[in-house]
């Protein structure tokens, strides 16, 4: 796992906070707190950028970078899933013909809700 310390060694951002969780399913996870990451192709959000889903805030505490064959189930359960076959399951229905690649790199964004 490569976890950047300072948000100047991140590269830009490929897109922004607002589709970081999008689906309906993520976002009902992500608001009963059974979700707390999201691992995309692209980096997303900044350390500190605030989340906003159905009035809820959750502020994101990290962001680096991880390669898919480093996930293990606990990694998952903060996906919202409870192993990494769930996970790769479900990734892979969303995107028919993605092979699932060990070496592949994705962001990790982490976050937590903002208790205000």
């Amino acid at each position: 796992m490569t976890n950047h310390g300072t948000q100047n060694e991140l590269p830009p951002k490929s897109c922004t906070i607002d589709k970081l969780v999008t689906l309906p399913e993520d976002v009902q996870k992500v608001l009963e707190g059974k979700k707390t990451a999201t691992r995309r192709n692209g980096r997303y959000a900044d350390v500190g950028e605030i989340m906003v889903l159905e009035d809820k805030k959750f502020k994101v505490e990290q962001v680096y970078s991880q390669s898919l064959g480093e996930l293990t189930d606990e990694h998952a359960r903060q996906e919202g899933f409870n192993t990494v076959e769930e996970y790769k399951e479900s990734i892979l229905s969303m995107h028919p013909g993605m092979p699932w690649v060990p070496k592949m790199r994705v962001w990790v964004h982490e976050f937590s809700q903002v208790n205000e």
